[in-house]
């Protein structure tokens, strides 16, 4: 079982070594940068990665480009913020040493989230489960705009493979609003009109506080203090500001 590691950045200097480190046991690192303007290319080359340049074209697209650029059958793909658990690290090890041909055609990791000091255990952000190591011939990269995710083939056998990726996601409570409101809400209301979803002034007002309470309370935000405060407050936040940019979309049709 060779494993290609594949990595998408841009403008990761900061997060690129560790990263490749954290994949040193793969059998090549690809590392696909869109274009960066700091040394994120420098230090994946000396790291050992291969490193392409491709223009930015999207999220699914550009890792699906990282895929179609190795050498191997086996696909394991990690974020420049992503790291592997010890648990996780010996659960590849396993797989390695085992026939082949008993191996599931991908496998499906949980993804747990640093935030504000503390691993998050609730909210919604935990298990998080991510198809990340995968055959490239029975699965592809898909989704529009983000939350792209691995569709196997159909008849593919998905298992569950023990241990974390640990995301290090923003520390930063204003930097994650300032993500929402740049980066994921219009993405995700360009998402939703595409779907066909519509926005009603009535849903504007209530989305937020019915999705705080979803956050906080139903999927056990509370637990994690004021880190599962602040993360419910940003997801009712997310959510309002979605449905305000798709009724925007739709009135200006």
């Amino acid at each position: 079982m060779k494993i290609s590691a594949t990595i998408i950045t841009f403008n990761e200097a900061d997060n690129i070594r560790a990263a490749c480190e954290a994949v040193t046991w793969a059998d090549e690192v690809v590392v696909v940068d869109s274009e960066s303007t700091d040394a994120t290319r420098e230090i994946a080359a000396e790291c050992g990665a291969r490193v392409i340049n491709h223009q930015w074209p999207g999220f699914a697209e550009q890792k699906q480009f990282a895929a179609e650029a190795t050498t191997h059958e086996w696909i394991f793909s990690l974020d420049a913020d992503e790291r592997l658990s010890t648990e996780l690290r010996h659960s590849i090890e396993e797989l390695r040493a085992a026939d082949e041909s008993t191996l599931a055609d991908g496998y499906s990791i949980a993804r747990r989230a640093f935030y504000m000091g503390r691993w998050i255990r609730g909210g919604g952000w935990y298990p998080d489960r991510q198809l990340r190591l995968y055959r490239k011939s029975r699965g592809r990269w898909v989704g529009p705009h983000i939350h792209e995710s691995v569709k196997m083939d159909e008849g593919a056998r998905v298992e569950i493979l023990a241990g974390d990726l640990l995301h290090y996601t923003t520390d930063n409570p204003i930097e994650h609003r300032r993500m929402i409101e740049e980066r994921y809400a219009p993405l995700g209301a360009q998402k939703m009109l595409e779907q066909g979803k519509r926005a009603t002034s009535l849903k504007v007002a209530t989305i937020g506080p019915a999705t705080f309470i979803r956050s906080y309370v139903l999927k056990g935000g509370f637990r994690d203090g004021r880190a599962g405060f602040t993360i419910a407050r940003m997801a009712a936040y997310h959510a309002r500001r979605k449905y305000q940019i798709l009724k925007k979309l739709q009135d200006d049709k």
